[in-house]
């Protein structure tokens, strides 16, 4: 094993070690919290750690969990994914026709502007209430891809598209060869980024629209109910499915990268 491996598993385990520390430390002030407020008020404002654990460890073992967990999860992933398809085709059409640019410049800026609740409080009227959490979701990925999409496709530089033309690139290759290149940094960075939005709005727009098999029903039954173990075990599976679903898109949007290159490395 050489020196600079070494060094590198030393760094890694005392980053994993400083990380534990740290989780530890605020595990540690939430159960002080707890023990400062559990003498007056009870178990209504707060819980332990435990009992938030314990009661989590009894809901993972029942077939209803699994169940609308997943569906929350296939919800908020359908809107995730038809948000990128539909923001990118966008990207493409408002670039290529500056008119289109212009029509669809002030519809962008409304669902910057507008506050998610009044979208969900119209999804209401509009839409079943099982497709609301899909269609906030879309919504909220469109303008951050669309933007940075565009962004990408704008700062393609000029002297490259001329020497593919003066070479007679197909549009294929012109593609694979300048625009992915350009483009697809401006695409990862705002895909993950959009992986926050869609998925804290998705779980918001469950609770208001309160879809039955769903994280966002058991969320709001729970504060309703007062049954606050439930509702701090609920929220850390909105946290871990959040952390999941990000690490797989970071993992094939790496994937894809990856191939992008190779592809071009081929082609060249």
């Amino acid at each position: 094993m050489t020196n600079s491996t070494m060094e590198h598993k030393k760094k890694k385990i005392k980053k994993t070690l400083l990380r534990l520390a740290v989780l530890l430390f605020w595990i540690g002030v939430w159960q002080g919290a707890f023990m400062a407020v559990n003498e007056k008020y009870g178990e209504i404002l707060l819980v332990s750690p435990w009992q938030v654990l314990r009661r989590l460890s009894e809901l993972v073992l029942t077939a209803d969990f699994w169940h609308d967990a997943f569906l929350s999860l296939l919800r908020i992933s359908e809107g995730y994914l038809l948000g990128v398809v539909l923001a990118v085709l966008l990207a493409v059409a408002t670039t290529a026709v500056p008119l289109l640019d212009e029509l669809f410049k002030p519809i962008l800026s409304l669902i910057k502007a507008t506050p998610v609740a009044s979208f969900i409080l119209l999804a209401l009227v509009w839409i079943k209430k099982d497709f609301i959490a899909v269609f906030i979701a879309l919504l909220m990925v469109v303008p951050v891809i669309w933007s940075n999409v565009s962004q990408g496709i704008r700062s393609t530089d000029k002297n490259l598209l001329e020497m593919a033309k003066v070479y007679g690139f197909s549009r294929g290759k012109k593609l694979r060869m300048i625009y992915l290149n350009t483009v697809m940094p401006y695409f990862i960075s705002a895909a993950t980024s959009a992986l926050g939005f869609a998925w804290k709005a998705g779980i918001a727009a469950e609770v208001i629209s309160r879809p039955e098999n769903s994280i966002g029903y058991h969320l709001y039954r729970a504060k309703m109910n007062i049954e606050t173990a439930d509702l701090f075990a609920w929220t850390a599976v909105v946290i871990l499915l959040s952390v999941i679903f990000e690490k797989i898109v970071v993992f094939l949007l790496g994937r894809v990268r990856r191939k992008g290159e190779k592809i071009r490395a081929e082609s060249q």
